[in-house]
């Protein structure tokens, strides 16, 4: 057993807390697999997991709230008074030897082991094969993962064709290490997965969506997309992306569809935009292939529907994946609307309002930023260019509450039961007056006062209201130009 001693990290306390606990009862106890990785990579661990000769009924005595209810042996320790989240959860796993996998997923047969080269030997990777004693130092490193580390090498524990047919999820974690970490796939290992993919097939789609999500969720999606492609995985994961590459576009596109769909992604993880942003930037042209004509007259191609056809085509690819029903309905819809851009010197404020109402208002400025994906994934410069920001403008333009009388706190219905009359201009001209007064003191915006204040005006004559009425009305039109105004300034558009 490769067992050597290193300088001490700087472990939580209630990491090293359980780990001394252990000990002290007499069992051996190791932080394990990615923590001890980040450690080593000076990244804070998301998650810590520790490993021990206890098993899980030695485990569960020793401290005062735990979780079993695992087939694998794995024993969550629970800190509830714990700030930081990735502490609230502390889970210990026995040392284990594992035996066949007939479904590619899950062993077998867990039997747990006093041994930890049984442990770390059954594990993916060998830079995350690696145990760390914080207490001692010790570390136990039999594949030489630390060398790995040191390199940035990605490669099997072991036979790398065994590890894949254990468990075909981890090929995709292997591109997903490769897209965190930036390593490059060691070529053994990257052989075995280009041989075993079709294992792909065979492990639950929900599976497959989680590891998926997070290479897209990562900061180098793109970098992820390329070596699925490069590795035949694609047909395994996403195959209706297969038909875009080498699809050309012309026009004001630079790259084929392909390509411009992965630079659309990307640059929505540099945005740092949220999951259903990224897969409406994924998907958002999936449909030009079986859309593409080409116009001899322009001498282009015309992709006329492909956003009808790629919303269809988009339910089916997260439907497939089984992602929630609010995710696939709203990253569908976006697809459906992302050619809202139109001609900003043509197009009407009633447009953009169908517009919203169409994607909806919670959706709006997400279709906006898919928009500028799509338009960095051209290969233009620009993210914001004039007219987008013109259409922006418009948006807010139109999702802003309108200066009116819906905004007092009495309607028309309870002016006519103040002055007990009908409908009528009077009714129109009180209102009217009440805004206007509202909008020099919105503190008068009360149902009291407005009850009151109506009762005076209704004592007035028609032609009385009627001036008050039309310089109430002067005032909200100044107020309405002044408030598009600074919404265009904002935008920095006319």
């Amino acid at each position: 057993m490769l067992k050597t001693k290193i300088e001490k990290f700087n472990i939580p306390e209630n990491v090293s807390h359980v780990t001394s606990v252990l000990k002290k009862a007499g069992f051996e106890a190791y932080l394990v697999g990615g923590c001890v990785r980040d450690l080593f990579m000076n990244r804070k661990p998301k998650d810590w997991d520790i490993t021990t000769s206890a098993i899980p009924e030695e485990i569960m005595p020793l401290f005062k709230k735990t979780v079993y209810e695992n087939s694998f042996g794995t024993v969550a320790i629970v800190n509830e008074e714990e700030v930081d989240e990735d502490l609230k959860i502390i889970e210990i796993t026995p040392y284990r030897l594992e035996n066949s996998y007939s479904d590619h997923r899950r062993p077998d047969k867990v039997q747990f082991s006093k041994n930890i080269l049984d442990d770390l030997k059954r594990r993916d990777f060998t830079i995350n094969a690696i145990a760390y004693d914080p207490e001692t130092g010790d570390l136990v490193d039999p594949f030489y993962g630390v060398a790995d580390l040191a390199h940035k090498t990605i490669k099997c524990v072991g036979n790398p064709k065994e590890r894949f047919s254990e468990d075909g999820l981890r090929i995709l974690r292997a591109i997903r290490l490769h897209v965190e970490l930036d390593f490059p796939i060691d070529p053994d290992t990257e052989k075995a997965i280009t041989e075993n993919g079709y294992i792909l097939k065979e492990i639950s789609k929900e599976r497959v969506r989680d590891e998926m999500t997070k290479i897209i969720m990562s900061e180098r999606p793109m970098a992820g997309f390329l070596i699925l492609k490069k590795l035949g995985l694609l047909e395994y994961t996403i195959p209706q992306l297969e038909k875009t590459i080498g699809i050309e576009q012309k026009g004001v596109h630079i790259y084929d569809v392909w390509t411009h769909l992965l630079k659309s992604l990307q640059h929505s993880a540099d945005k740092k935009y949220p999951l259903e942003v990224r897969l409406a930037a994924l998907f958002h042209d999936i449909s030009k292939p079986e859309s593409r004509r080409f116009n001899k007259e322009l001498d282009k191609y015309t992709f006329y529907g492909h956003e009808v056809l790629g919303s269809r085509v988009t339910e089916r690819i997260l439907t497939d994946l089984r992602f929630s029903r609010e995710t696939i309905k709203k990253v569908s819809n976006l697809v459906r609307w992302h050619m809202f851009f139109s001609d900003t010197e043509q197009i009407t404020l009633s447009a953009v309002r169908r517009m919203i109402v169409n994607v909806g208002k919670e959706n709006v400025w997400d279709l906006v930023n898919v928009r500028m994906c799509d338009r960095i994934g051209t290969g233009r410069p620009k993210e914001s260019p004039y007219r987008l920001r013109k259409y922006k403008s418009m948006i807010e333009e139109a999702m802003r509450d309108p200066i009116s009388v819906s905004m007092l706190k009495v309607d028309g219905k309870t002016i006519m039961n103040v002055l007990q009359t009908r409908p009528g201009p009077i009714v129109g001209y009180i209102l009217n007056i009440l805004l206007n007064e509202v909008l020099d003191d919105p503190l008068l915006n009360k149902e009291d006062y407005l009850i009151k204040r109506t009762k005076e005006l209704g004592a007035m004559s028609f032609q009385d209201l009627d001036v008050l009425s039309k310089k109430g009305l002067e005032k909200k039109d100044v107020l309405e130009k002044i408030e598009i105004k600074n919404i265009r300034a904002r935008h920095k558009v006319s």
